[in-house]
């Protein structure tokens, strides 16, 4: 899954309450590690603080790319949220 559509589903999780600032700023630790070239995104998002949930949405907003449509309706269903 790409990071376009990683993010949207974020943004959407964050938005509706069924996602936690956390859980985004654990990703972006994880993508930190496995990606081959570290973008500025994921550094600002790693280095928030749980509370702030607006520069979190800020940050997922700046991811470039496409979204995959099928694998966020995916993503979504597994929440309850399609």
């Amino acid at each position: 899954m790409n990071y376009r559509t990683k993010a949207e589903y974020f943004i959407r999780g964050i938005t509706n309450g069924f996602v936690e600032a956390s859980e985004v700023i654990a990703w972006a630790d994880e993508v930190i590690v496995e990606a081959a070239k570290t973008e500025d995104w994921m550094v600002e998002i790693s280095t928030c603080g749980p509370d702030e949930r607006m520069k979190v949405l800020s940050q997922l907003n700046t991811i470039k790319g496409d979204v995959d449509p099928v694998a966020l309706a995916a993503l979504l269903q597994e929440k309850g949220q399609a």
